[in-house]
């Protein structure tokens, strides 16, 4: 394979080779684009260790069937005008650690994967989607192509009359760049000529007893501000590196089963929820859907692990008094925090349509941030709200993730990616599960002039056994988990908890007359 990429590159530069991988197939289908290489980032080079390999998969359900044509030429004027889409990843044969991004012309028949189904043989199409993703997480990309591919599967399953499956390897760009270049292949299926339009965040009023004109007292709360920044940093900073060096989470149900760290083979299921329903709970408690996301996933996953350790034991019970949880479970998730202005849809959008560089920065740009879970049951629904905005709150006031970028970046150059794979494996190790939270599209949207009932992402490859996705559509919000089947055999019951538990909550609004417009 060395000597192939070796020929096929010798007009641009004889030291560079292509990663080590199992396929055949040869570079010397591809030919290379005479433009400047690009290096990967220090971050990026982290998701090319085998043991961080990691990979996004994004769930589209279509309203129609897809036909492979008209799919391939829209894609030739979207997708294909991003530079990372065309490009392969090849490492310098005289320095290993020099990996670089080279530009490739691109056949779309090797990325475009539509599998013959016989619908009429299938027990359950949703199934076979669930175990075609689980399946094709137990593979990794072909480095010897540019790392991405779309898997089309023409069944009708009980929410999509087609589902597509869009795989990416993580080292092209961080969750929100990704989920963003997604939505700018799109345009509303109202108007095609528009893109989708994304919530923004509102100002909060000022606090009372505030006021701009008072120049002391605004002099002297932006100290007192940035006194407790630092002070919550200090604190987040240690933490961190303490989790790196021996601060493991609780051993509990969820946690790596002792063996199957190296499985990477996961169980990606979803379910849909109502957005207007989180909505409902924010205005209600004047909090933020991200609040109320946090807080139904501390709900469900403390009703779950009350059900798990009562297996094989005496139950006893599920309220605040009487549970079977263990006392003082530490239970984190190690965020990846993005730092970079990343590029909006209307960017990314323009800089497909001009062939351009766009104007801003594209990639990976992200520190670390560990986020605690309190895992306790409450007698008041409203408890599990409250605290996950306290400690979001307590989290938006800390430089933790500029921090551990800077102290990754800083042993990147001087101990080298190897140090740095080893110390970031063990902070996601050492805690127990992955969370991300994305804004999607507020009116419906086409990909390739293909409307969509719903997307899901989620990725396969982190070394927890449990990932937990939210993401927002219209009127739903879609929740996605991906678990290693080691820990968590049963995942639909793990989303039926997360259910029951905004459910729980929105009823205890209603109950104490709290509702409030839901706008």
């Amino acid at each position: 394979m060395e000597a192939a990429m070796a020929k096929g590159l010798r007009s641009r530069s004889s030291g560079l080779k292509p990663i080590e991988t199992k396929r055949k197939a040869s570079i010397e289908e591809y030919d290379v684009v005479n433009v400047k290489d690009e290096p990967l980032s220090p971050m990026a080079r982290l998701f090319h260790d085998t043991r961080f390999d990691v990979h996004v998969i994004t769930l589209m359900a279509g309203k129609t069937q897809i036909s492979l044509q008209p799919m391939k030429e829209k894609l030739v004027h979207t997708l294909l005008k991003h530079p990372r889409f065309t490009s392969l990843m090849v490492v310098d044969e005289e320095n290993l650690t020099d990996m670089k991004w080279v530009q490739t012309k691109v056949d779309l028949d090797q990325h475009i994967i539509i599998p013959e189904v016989d619908e009429s043989q299938l027990e359950s199409p949703d199934k076979f989607v669930e175990d075609y993703v689980y399946n094709l997480s137990k593979t990794s990309l072909d480095r010897t192509k540019p790392l991405w591919d779309i898997h089309f599967l023409n069944v009708k399953t009980h929410n999509a009359e087609c589902v597509g499956v869009f795989r990416i390897h993580h080292s092209l760009g961080d969750g929100t760049s990704l989920i963003s270049l997604l939505l700018a292949c799109t345009r509303q299926t109202a108007d095609e000529h528009k893109l989708p339009t994304i919530p923004t965040k509102k100002r909060r009023p000022a606090p009372s007893g505030y006021s701009t004109k008072n120049g002391p007292c605004r002099l002297l709360g932006a100290f007192c501000l940035f006194i407790r920044m630092l002070v919550n940093t200090v604190v987040d900073v240690f933490m961190f590196i303490i989790t790196i060096a021996f601060l493991k989470d609780t051993k509990t149900p969820i946690s790596v089963v002792p063996g199957s760290e190296s499985t990477k083979a996961r169980r990606m299921v979803h379910r849909i929820i109502s957005l207007d329903d989180l909505k409902f709970v924010k205005n209600a408690m004047n909090v933020t859907i991200n609040d109320v996301a946090l807080g139904l996933t501390q709900a469900g996953l403390s009703k779950y692990l009350n059900r798990r350790y009562a297996v094989g034991g005496k139950d006893k019970g599920a309220t605040e008094r009487n549970n079977n949880l263990p006392k003082g479970i530490r239970l984190r998730s190690c965020l990846i925090f993005n730092l970079r202005s990343s590029a909006g849809i209307e960017d990314l959008a323009d800089m497909m349509e001009k062939g351009s560089k766009g104007k801003r920065g594209w990639g990976n740009w992200f520190g670390f941030v560990l986020l605690p879970f309190k895992i306790a049951l409450r007698d008041n629904p409203f408890d599990y709200v409250k605290e996950a905005k306290a400690t979001a709150d307590r989290k938006k006031k800390s430089f933790e993730a500029l921090i551990t970028l800077t102290m990754a970046q800083i042993i990147i150059k001087f101990l080298g990616i190897k140090v740095a794979t080893e110390l970031s494996l063990r902070g996601f190790s050492n805690a127990t599960i992955c969370f991300s939270n994305l804004v999607g599209p507020q009116e419906e949207i086409g990909f390739c002039g293909y409307p969509l009932s719903y997307f899901a992402p989620s990725a396969y490859g982190q070394p927890n056994a449990l990932m937990i996705s939210m993401q927002s559509y219209i009127d739903k919000m879609i929740i996605v988990v991906s678990v290693d089947e080691n820990a968590i055999p049963d995942p639909q019951q793990l989303l039926d908890d997360f259910e029951d538990s905004l459910n729980l909550i929105k009823n205890a609004v209603i109950e104490r007359g709290l509702v409030k417009n839901m706008k």
